[in-house]
C-alpha cells in the first residue's frame, strides 16, 4: 500500500474507534469520511460496507492495545504500566460497545477472531503480569485470566451506569487488591 493510502487508512480506522465510542455510535460512514479528511469513495474503497469497517476496526484496536503493554513497560515501573494498559481497556471495551450491533454477526462470520483477540489481549496482560510479580508490584497467585474477566466486569458495569469515574474507582480497587 503506498504511504499516502496507508496514511488515509490509519485515519479512517482512528476516527471509526472514536465514533464508535460515543454515545449512540450510530455514525454514518460519510461522517467518519469527513471527520478523517477523506473523501467518501475512499472510504468505500478501503472499507466497502459498514461491517468491513467495524471489522477493521476491531482488528486495528485489538493489536494496538496488545501492543500497547510492551511500550507502557519500556517507559513506567510495572504496576503503573499495567494501571495505565486497564485504562486502556476499558476505553477499548466502550469502542467495541459502539459496534454492539455488527460485531456479534462479524465474529460470528469469521472463526478464529475472537480466540485471537482474546489471545492477544491475555498476552498483553500476562506481560504486564509477569512484569509486576517480578518487580514485587502484586501477587504471584492470580493469574493473567482473572485480571482480565475483572476487567471485562469493571467494563461492563462501568457502561451500564454510564459513569466513567466509577471505572476508574473500580480500577483502582482492582489494583489494590493485586497487591501483595
Amino acid at each position: 500500500m503506498r504511504t499516502d493510502a496507508q496514511e488515509n487508512q490509519d485515519r479512517i480506522l482512528e476516527v471509526a474507534a472514536a465514533a464508535f465510542s460515543r454515545p449512540g455510535a450510530d455514525t454514518s460512514l460519510k461522517a467518519i469520511a469527513k471527520e478523517a479528511g477523506v473523501g467518501i469513495g475512499t472510504l468505500y474503497r478501503r472499507f466497502p460496507t459498514r461491517e468491513d469497517l467495524v471489522e477493521a476496526t476491531y482488528r486495528a484496536e485489538t493489536k494496538r492495545l496488545a501492543r500497547s503493554a510492551s511500550a507502557l513497560l519500556a517507559k513506567n515501573p510495572p504496576l503503573v504500566a499495567l494501571r495505565e494498559w486497564m485504562t486502556l481497556f476499558v476505553t477499548y471495551m466502550l469502542t467495541k460497545q459502539g459496534m454492539a450491533d455488527t460485531l456479534p454477526a462479524i465474529l460470528a462470520d469469521h472463526e478464529g477472531l475472537r480466540a485471537h483477540s482474546r489471545e492477544l489481549l491475555h498476552t498483553a496482560v500476562r506481560e504486564l503480569r509477569d512484569a509486576s510479580v517480578r518487580a514485587g508490584a502484586i501477587r504471584d497467585d492470580v493469574p493473567a485470566t482473572d485480571i482480565l474477566m475483572a476487567l471485562g466486569g469493571i467494563t461492563l458495569i462501568s457502561s451500564h451506569e454510564q459513569d466513567g469515574e466509577l471505572a476508574d474507582r473500580l480500577l483502582d480497587l482492582l489494583t489494590s487488591g493485586l497487591h501483595p
